[in-house]
């Protein structure tokens, strides 16, 4: 498995982090083609935690991006988020694995990232392709 994502668009998540004291989060919206998950646009949205330790997004918003993206026949391939340690899943992020089973981005506010899967009980590591816009 191998997310593919546009330089442009993980610059703008990046640079969100790095200017941010609170965890950053939004969608990855685009399709999957085999074991290619091909991301075609980026959605921020709101931490309503206002935590640097946590994010949540709110439902309502969370509705808005599923009509959003319904209506640009995209679908929902993964979820981003930042943390101010090392971008690797925390046990929150874990449990919210179980719920939303794509692929979650972290990114940290040195310009570090990884994506991550949870398959069978156990996080997955996928690889990350950054291709030109």
């Amino acid at each position: 498995m191998k997310l593919i994502i546009k330089g442009k668009h993980l610059f703008m998540i990046l640079e969100d982090a790095k200017k941010s004291r609170i965890e950053i989060c939004g969608f990855l919206l685009g399709r999957q083609e085999g074991h290619d998950i091909i991301v075609e646009e980026v959605i921020f949205t709101k931490n309503k935690l206002n935590s640097s330790t946590a994010f949540e997004i709110d439902p309502l918003e969370i509705v808005k991006v599923l009509d959003y993206a319904d209506g640009k026949e995209l679908e929902v391939v993964g979820i981003f988020h930042s943390h101010l340690g090392k971008p690797i899943p925390s046990e929150r992020d874990i449990r919210g694995m179980k719920l939303w089973r794509n692929v979650w981005l972290i990114v940290d506010n040195r310009g570090n990232y990884g994506a991550f899967i949870l398959k069978n009980g156990r996080v997955e590591e996928v690889e990350v392709e950054v291709i030109q816009s």
